[in-house]
């Protein structure tokens, strides 16, 4: 085959300054443009695709020698005889080295690259945490942070199979901590359905998984139940010898059935002795966070007996902000441990007997099961959602009278289990 290129070494670098030539052509499209650079040669290779024709850079001489130059435009004239443009070639390989090296920056500042599961999660987080609490939203990302992202972070979204996922989850699983993994599914759920939404997977992998994981065992918080068991407790409480501090909240945790978090934190501005009304603010509710930013306060009304024993601590703790003040620190509220240390202290085991929260229970059962209060107010009291029969949430002030009738009766039935009397009051019917 005969050789088409014209050009040589020699030929080109006999080329001087002033010279008259534009250019040095070698064939087929390719020449040497001369001085276009700084006195440095630049070469090019004219080509037509598409019906259009086109100019493709090669490089400079001498950086860019004879034999580089042709062997760049043969490879440029088999992209156009595949019907590929060379330079829209030459775009995508810069871009594809430029994600490159953007991803290689971004693992080494350990961040998520693009598209994959970890920035899919971040970005489907950052949609949906205005809607949850602060406390609700760190639980999940810290979730998907120790037993996802390790395994499936660094993953495209969409490349992720049902195998790839309950791998991981296996992993919880060996923890022993069941309720996790099926929480950490939940999760990689959520974010698999948001990637589909967005075009980022065409799948949620986590849509048959759920019959793979274990079940976890529900174990309810210990609560006594026996009105006969918890007489014996209360004569206990009774007989404590702790801080005024800590026997006021003891013997305040059976009566009033809140969850130990809102009794621990309160203030003494949300309570009216004089009303016998205490208002828990929103925040400090167990609540979607539309919840605690624009509902209203839970009303808990005081019997007598919690009255009488707030006026007693008030002297004490009046001047400060919690009502339940710490030991050590008076500007911040009590331990969450307290009530629970003290009731292991009086021998009762908080796996097996009782909690601070299964004063809840205890209350729950024995005023539906035994003294016949209408279901409604006590899970009203509980700050339970309460529906009605056609699923509308009743107003929870609604049943205000209600509960203060009942807190009374169940405050007086208490007090005849600490006198010894074990049989139930009269049942009620409202």
């Amino acid at each position: 085959m005969p050789n088409l290129y014209t050009l040589s070494d020699t030929a080109i670098r006999t080329v001087k300054p002033g010279d008259p030539r534009k250019r040095l052509t070698d064939g087929k499209g390719l020449y040497l443009l001369l001085f276009v650079k700084g006195g440095a040669h630049g070469w090019r290779l004219d080509y037509a695709i598409h019906g259009r024709r086109k100019t493709l850079s090669l490089g400079t001489y001498p950086e860019t020698s004879l034999k580089l130059a042709r062997d760049k435009a043969d490879e440029a004239r088999r992209l156009i005889a595949a019907g590929t443009d060379p330079s829209d070639h030459r775009k995508a390989t810069r871009a594809e080295a430029q994600q490159e090296r953007q991803a290689e920056e971004l693992v080494a500042a350990g961040q998520a690259l693009p598209g994959s599961f970890e920035a899919v999660a971040k970005e489907w987080f950052e949609v949906r945490r205005s809607e949850w609490s602060d406390s609700y939203g760190s639980k999940v990302m810290r979730r998907l942070e120790v037993d996802v992202f390790p395994w499936l972070g660094h993953r495209p979204v969409g490349s992720i199979s049902p195998a790839d996922v309950l791998a991981v989850l296996r992993r919880v699983e060996m923890r022993g901590v069941l309720d996790t993994a099926h929480r950490a599914r939940e999760n990689c759920g959520q974010v698999f359905r948001y990637a589909v939404a967005t075009g980022q997977a065409h799948s949620d992998p986590t849509r048959d998984l759920k019959d793979a994981l274990r079940k976890p065992i529900v174990r309810h918080m210990a609560a006594i139940t026996d009105p006969a068991r918890l007489a014996e407790l209360l004569r206990a409480i009774d007989g404590y010898n702790g801080s005024l501090v800590v026997c006021t909240a003891l013997r305040l945790a059976p009566m009033l059935m809140l969850r130990p978090g809102e009794l621990r934190f309160a203030q003494w501005s949300e309570i009216d002795l004089d009303t016998a009304t205490w208002a828990i603010p929103p925040q400090r509710m167990k609540r979607e966070k539309a919840g605690k930013l624009h509902g209203s306060p839970h009303l808990v009304p005081l019997p007598r007996q919690a009255v009488d024993l707030l006026q007693g601590l008030h002297p004490l703790t009046g001047r400060n902000l919690y009502v339940f003040r710490g030991e050590r620190a008076y500007d911040r509220a009590m331990s969450e441990n307290t009530i629970n240390a003290a009731l292991r202290r009086m021998g009762y085991s908080t796996k097996e007997d009782i909690t601070g929260h299964g004063f809840r229970a205890t209350a729950r059962t024995i005023l539906d099961e035994r003294l016949g209060f209408d279901r409604a107010a006590i899970e009203a009291q509980l700050a339970h959602s309460v529906k009605d029969l056609n699923g509308r949430a009743y107003n929870r002030t609604e049943f205000v009278e209600q509960r203060r009738t009942m807190l009374q009766a169940w405050a007086d039935y208490l007090d005849t289990l600490r006198q010894g009397k074990v049989l139930p009051l009269r049942a009620h019917s409202g």
